[in-house]
């Protein structure tokens, strides 16, 4: 156990949450950063133009704690909101948690420790996946059986086969990591793209491994239903992330090029399985660039030694015959009963 020291000597963690209608589970997520043992944070909640009443939830939690403040402003999404905590922040260390999560007590306590007794640039707490009731689900970031410190080779190499975790909720960074970098707004798939930057500056991560970050999979709310044209563009963003950090790795870590083409393939596979049916067509230019992609790298699919049987299979399909593969995949789908894009 380390030694405490008093609260006046502990450096301030600024906390940003984004919050957006959120007034079914921002309580629990506020009462559980209010509840940690390293008591010297302050906790910013960026109202991102809140329609349910979200609004006034902040304005009265932060009358039961002085610890909190909060900011309102137009919707302009999750990044924004962010960009717009870290201009208000005062503290030395910089910390996220989304308005659906929650933390356990221990987790800003023991990062702080991490980074000032081992000097580290970045710290990461474990995290596990709940359903709204509080159920576990299957781990889709396994954590390590002890804290180490996880090189930058190694933590893309760990990304690059969708085993590491990209999430800035799970992070702790001192305060000047941030100087020249904020949220790239307009974008949803921001953290991973804002992290290759940090990852070219930064030495590597210290990953702690108790699941202390407990990440809550809401069910798709019944008011913003899907048509069969509905297209997240965070399938967009996926592809051209992965052409940066392919172009990352070309630079910077040759060694990490296999990984880099899997991750590539894997990543507009999940484009392909997701794009409409009625988007696949000639005038769409970004379809059409990820469908010769897949072309340009046939012999990738087949030789490389990461992909699954499975991912090869598919890929090799919907290279030939995207739009029959996607109407069988959707046959597929709804037999299974599960909801597709079609």
């Amino acid at each position: 156990m380390w030694r405490r020291l008093s609260n006046m000597d502990r450096k301030k963690i600024s906390v940003i949450v984004p919050v957006y209608n959120s007034i079914d589970c921002l309580e629990r997520c506020v009462r559980s950063i209010c509840a940690q043992t390293y008591s010297r944070i302050e906790i910013l909640l960026i109202d991102d133009g809140s329609t349910d009443g979200t609004d006034q939830l902040c304005e009265r939690l932060a009358e039961k704690d002085s610890r909190i403040r909060v900011q309102h402003k137009e919707n302009g999404g999750a990044s924004s909101a962010r960009n717009v905590g870290l201009e208000m922040a005062e503290g030395e260390y910089l910390g996220f948690v989304d308005s659906d999560d929650y933390i356990e007590p221990y987790v800003y306590e023991e990062m702080v420790h991490a980074l000032e007794e081992g000097g580290y640039p970045a710290v990461q707490i474990s995290r596990d996946e709940v359903d709204e009731e509080g159920k576990r689900l299957p781990d889709i970031c396994i954590p390590p059986e002890k804290a180490w410190l996880c090189d930058t080779e190694t933590f893309l190499k760990e990304l690059l086969m969708h085993r590491g975790d990209c999430s800035f909720c799970t992070k702790l960074f001192p305060r000047e990591v941030f100087v020249g970098h904020h949220f790239p707004e307009g974008e949803l798939n921001e953290d991973f793209r804002l992290l290759l930057e940090f990852l070219q500056e930064i030495s590597g991560v210290f990953i702690l491994p108790k699941q202390g970050y407990h990440v809550v999979c809401r069910r798709e709310s019944t008011t913003r239903k899907k048509t069969k044209d509905s297209f997240s563009r965070v399938f967009l963003d996926i592809v051209d992330n992965a052409d940066r950090i392919q172009e990352l790795v070309d630079k910077k870590y040759p060694a990490l090029h296999g990984y880099a083409i899997r991750f590539n393939l894997c990543q507009r596979l999940d484009y392909m399985l997701h794009v409409p049916i009625s988007q696949m067509k000639k005038n769409n230019a970004f379809y059409q660039k990820v469908k010769s992609y897949l072309r340009r790298h046939v012999a990738d699919i087949v030789k490389n030694p990461y992909l699954t049987k499975k991912n090869r299979v598919y890929l090799l399909l919907l290279a030939a015959a995207p739009r029959t593969v996607r109407r069988a995949h959707a046959g597929k789908m709804r037999i299974a009963g599960k909801t597709v894009d079609e």
